[in-house]
């Protein structure tokens, strides 16, 4: 419920009722045959001035009206729109409302001198108010609603001390509200709702006693509402305030002085606190919207005992308690309940409950109710909205609630329900939405919901349903739009009849255990936008060796995600593949048994994002068509028989790949040098082919790549130092080649590295002692070379390191005992001659070392030390010197100088799955260039994503400047920036998410506290990032935030 719709009616009903009682209750003396006419020449001339002046302002007039009527050769009281007093026959009223005019306000109306209504309302009147409107001294009505007005609120507009209507709302009016309103002291109606209007709202205005009417929603206003709010408002009727910025706690005392209130409307806004019980004095409210605060704590009973109550928004607070089981009891009219996202418990209200006779709408949704659905919600005959999913309801469906038939929309998915679904759901004839996903349901899905005609959307994901579609199944759900049955038991042959529910739009049938063809009917869905079959027992037609259904869905022209993986199609991908949609995104098909090669036409699916045919029995090569998807970010087209003998240089040109895995392939040719390029790869598998050659250099500089994995081929030479260019790298498989010569000295610059393999080839030389410095590697396989030398001692520091594979090289020394080595076995460190230690590890013990020898150890050991340390005292000195008489360094002293990894690279589509599609539900702020929003990778880590709008001048020139200048800030005080995603279309970075949100809400939100040490420590560490930026970093910062 939208708390624009109010029952009393829209305040424009209500101010244009208004206005027609202040001219019908004017009160003239009935003196006007004293004085006629021609005694005023000059006056009613200047009336006919000012709106022939008024007239030429107007640019537009699509309908003629002013144009066509507003003539000098009739009275101006005659005119359209225009109202004369029967005394003086002056111009009284201006009504023009509703007319499509566009034009300004001219000056010329401040000449008006008798005007009392002013109504220009839905138009297009914009610019500003001339401020010679002020000398209209006997205005009583002003209404200037829904235009494109502009500019601050003039502070004259408190000087018509008889307006008793003010309407402004729905114009572009900014900044305060001027304090001069308080001014008005006959006002009755106040509406200056969206607009953007800042600051406090005056108090004075809560001093207007004859006030009945305030409504200023939807602007940006702050500050706290006066305790005391209703100790001058006896007649106050409705209070709108909703979308603001207002907080602290909600106005307790004197509240039962709004005697008169029939609307509160404070939602979207910041209070925090307790909802004052005081509230359950108001014995005329008649709707209550709380909705989208921080209020918590109980649920006041005396709101329940408001018999006039007819809509209670409580939505997304942070309540919590138990609702009273007779709720109902003294609510007869009562016909919206909100109480989703808060912190609820206990059962559902059962008592009662059929005392709610005007219930429409019951949303307890988000909450943490336990119990079983109470069957009396049946009594409940005009309910047509029913939401009780994400709560801990448990047991099953009762049939009983079938008997409120004029349910539309229904929500009881992610609960604990279990048993069957109730037949008896199909009395619900008027159902457009069904959602019972994530329960424990079981049996089948009975027939009568498949004649539920109106219903647009059924999800039964993940539940234990089983049984068959019927065949009738399109016949009957003529309105379907979406269809959900994933992750269930059920099975049987797809209906073809499916096509008759030609709404459909996205169709997720996967996990379960659907047998038979695909039918070609499905390309008949021509709104089809998703078809989701994955991990079934579905096949195509044996009649042809094609999969003919690919060739039916070329007429689905909105078709963008295709999934078929997991399903034993045993069928040629036809040439027909070119002819899919153009908006086609996602093609999975890995694991489905398909054979022949892969279509030239492949090519066309420009828009394809993910290529997943991994799995199969592909053959032949790949077609170089491929380098036409420009747009693609994940290939998969490993575990085939695809072959090629020379380098596959065409794939260079898909330069927004993030994943390449083309393993388990029978490649044979050398890595294409322009690999190198691809600057957004994060993955690339290249494993169990027949790749040969040393690996080209330029591949070595793809630094921020993610994995890479070259197991398995035939590729030779040395490992060059660069290698360890690829600093962000957290799994290298180098295994089963013929690499040679030694590990580079600088594998410790891998601070990120997981996994190392680098067994089964024929390197020689030592272990680096800097592997020690690896601190992230879980994983190490160093076995099967030609090693020699000792283990290095410092890899007892890789408190992470789990798997050690040492065998088969030639090592000789003691094998460390502490660290990750203490849960090593004799596997680790097999067929080496020369180690020692543990005899666990089924080698022979070190031998002793002497103690004269033992001494002239400890005494070498004492002298390096102490060198050690006159060298460290004289560099510290040195350095503090140097920064004491020095402004600036290569390093800040705030910085913090802990070895920092370089940023990954996450894709487009990933960035698009943790945003839940850049929902406005994840947005967190907007600035002049963009966007942030709130995401979840596919690991759990949070972050934000600030995406720029490249429709915005200088977009461009900013998102380079922030990569340019980000990249390169090291500071415990700044914002981590952990990737960025750029294409021609699409550009955002990737920040580090701050849970405990912005600066701005701790220090100036009543509802968070600091006390002074806290402030203090703030003002050092932003001072402290200041100095950084301006002083200490190598280039001058600026950041366009």
């Amino acid at each position: 419920m939208n708390d624009d719709e109010w029952s009393t009616g829209s305040p424009e009903s209500t101010c244009m009722s208004t206005s027609q009682k202040v001219l019908s209750t004017l009160e003239f003396k009935r003196d006007e045959e004293k004085a006629s006419f021609a005694m005023f020449p000059t006056n009613i001339t200047t009336d006919q001035s000012s709106l022939l002046a008024f007239r030429a302002h107007i640019s537009v007039d699509p309908l003629q009206i002013l144009a066509k009527n507003w003539s000098v050769s009739s009275s101006v009281c005659d005119w359209i729109g225009v109202s004369c007093g029967s005394r003086h026959r002056r111009v009284t009223a201006l009504d023009i409302s509703n007319m499509n005019l566009s034009g300004t306000l001219p000056p010329q109306l401040g000449n008006l001198s008798f005007l009392v209504s002013l109504n220009m309302s839905m138009n297009n009147f914009h610019g500003e108010m001339p401020h010679e409107i002020a000398r209209l001294r006997r205005l009583k009505v002003l209404i200037l609603a829904i235009n494109n007005l502009k500019g601050e609120l003039p502070w004259w507009i408190g000087s018509f001390h008889q307006l008793r209507h003010l309407n402004l709302r729905n114009n572009s009016f900014t900044g305060l509200i001027p304090s001069s309103i308080s001014n008005m002291s006959n006002l009755q109606y106040i509406v200056l709702s969206n607009n953007h209007l800042l600051g406090d709202i005056p108090t004075g205005i809560f001093n207007i006693s004859s006030l009945q009417f305030i409504d200023l929603r939807n602007n940006g206003l702050s500050g706290v509402l006066p305790s005391d709010m209703c100790y001058h408002l006896p007649g106050l009727s409705i209070l709108s305030l909703s979308f603001n910025k207002l907080y602290g706690e909600l106005p307790s005392s004197n509240l039962a002085q709004c005697s008169e209130l029939r609307v509160l409307s404070l939602s979207y806004n910041e209070f925090g606190g307790s909802i004052p019980k005081e509230i359950g004095a108001l014995k005329k409210l008649e709707e209550l919207y709380l909705g989208y605060n921080y209020l918590e704590g109980n649920i006041p009973i005396g709101i329940f005992n408001i018999s006039s109550l007819q809509i209670i928004d409580l939505t997304n607070n942070g309540l919590f308690g138990v609702l009273p089981s007779d709720m109902c009891y003294h609510l007869p009219g009562l016909s919206f309940v909100g109480l989703s996202n808060n912190k609820l418990n206990g059962q559902l209200p059962s008592s009662n409950l059929a005392q709610c006779s005007e219930l429409r709408v019951l949303s307890l949704s988000y909450n943490e109710f336990g119990g079983s659905i109470p069957k009396e919600i049946g009594a409940l005959k005009k309910l047509e909205e029913l939401y009780l999913g994400h709560n801990y309801l448990e047991g099953q469906i009762p049939k009983e609630i079938s008997n409120s038939t004029m349910i539309k929309w229904q929500h009881f998915g992610h609960n604990n329900l279990t048993g069957v679904i109730p037949r008896e759901i199909g009395n619900w004839y008027f159902l457009q939405q069904l959602n019972l996903q994530f329960n424990s349901l079981t049996g089948s899905i009975p027939m009568e919901i498949f004649n539920l005609s109106k219903l647009s959307a059924m999800s039964l994901l993940q539940n234990q349903l089983s049984g068959n579609l019927p065949s009738t199944f399109g016949y009957r759900l003529p309105s379907l739009e979406y269809l959900d049955l994933g992750i269930n038991h059920l099975s049987g042959a797809l209906p073809s009849s499916i096509s008759n529910s030609s709404n459909l739009r996205r169709i997720e049938l996967g996990d379960n255990k659907f047998t038979g063809p695909i039918p070609t009917s499905v390309g008949d869905l021509r709104l089809l936008e998703l078809l989701e079959l994955s991990v079934n027992l579905l096949g195509s037609d044996s009649s042809s060796p094609e999969l003919s259904f690919i060739t039916s869905l070329t007429k689905c022209k909105y078709l963008s995600i295709l999934v078929l993986g997991g399903n034993p199609l045993n069928g040629i991908i036809p040439n027909s593949v070119s002819n899919l949609s153009t908006s086609l995104e996602q093609l999975n098909a890995t694991n489905c048994k398909i054979k022949g090669s892969i279509p030239d036409g492949i090519g066309n699916l420009t828009s394809l994002i993910l290529l997943d045919l991994s799995n199969n029995d592909l053959t032949g090569s790949l077609p170089a068509t491929i380098k036409d998807l420009q747009k693609l970010q994940y290939m998969d087209l490993s575990m085939n028989k695809l072959i090629s003998r020379v380098p596959l240089h065409f794939l260079c040109a898909l330069h927004n790949l993030d994943t390449m895995n083309l393993g388990q392939n029978q490649f044979m040719a050398s890595i294409p040098k322009c690999f190198g390029n691809l600057t957004s790869l994060r993955h690339l598998d290249l494993s169990y082919n027949k790749l040969h050659s040393a690996p080209p250099e330029e591949i070595w500089n793809l630094k921020d790549l993610l994995m890479l994995d070259l197991s398995s081929n035939l590729l030779s030479g040395s490992l060059p130092y660069v290698v360890t260019n690829m600093k962000m790298a957290n799994w290298v498989d180098f295994s089963t080649n013929q690499f040679s010569g030694g590990i580079p000295d600088s594998i410790g610059d891998m601070q990120n590295l997981q996994n190392l393999s680098l067994a089964h080839n024929r390197l020689q030389g030592s272990i680096p002692q800097s592997i020690g410095k690896v601190f992230s590697l879980e994983s190490l396989d160093l076995s099967h070379n030609f090693l020699s030398g000792s283990i290095p001692m410092s890899m007892e520091n890789l408190r992470y390191l789990i798997y050690i594979n040492l065998s088969f090289n030639n090592l000789s020394g003691e094998i460390p005992s502490k660290g990750p080595f203490k849960n090593c076995t004799a596997e680790s460190f097999t067929s080496n001659q020369a180690l020692c230690g543990a005899r666990r590890l089924l080698v022979p013990p070190c031998p002793i070392i002497s103690a004269h020898r033992s001494r002239t150890k400890r005494v070498h050991r004492t002298i390096f030390i102490s060198l050690g340390v006159i060298i460290a005292v004289g560099a510290l000195s040195f350095g503090f010197v140097y920064l004491r008489y020095r402004k600036k360094d290569e390093f800040s002293s705030g910085a913090d100088l802990s070895l920092v990894a370089m940023p990954e690279r996450i894709s487009y589509f990933e960035l698009l799955q943790a945003t839940n599609g850049y929902n406005e539900s994840n947005l967190l702020g907007a600035g002049s260039f963009g966007s942030v929003y709130r995401g979840t990778l596919d690991n759990g880590r949070a972050v934000a994503v600030k995406v720029f709008n490249l429709q915005v001048d200088g977009a461009f020139k900013s998102f380079d400047v922030e990569c340019e200048v980000l990249r390169n800030l090291r500071h415990r005080n700044l914002t981590r920036v952990i990737s960025s995603c750029s294409t021609p279309e699409f550009k955002a970075l990737v920040l580090e998410f701050m849970p405990n949100g912005s600066l701005e809400k701790w220090l100036y939100s009543h509802n968070y506290f600091l006390d002074l040490m806290q402030r203090l420590d703030i003002l050092i560490d932003v001072a402290c990032a200041l100095q950084y930026l301006h002083c200490e970093y190598s280039t001058p910062t600026w950041l366009p935030f």
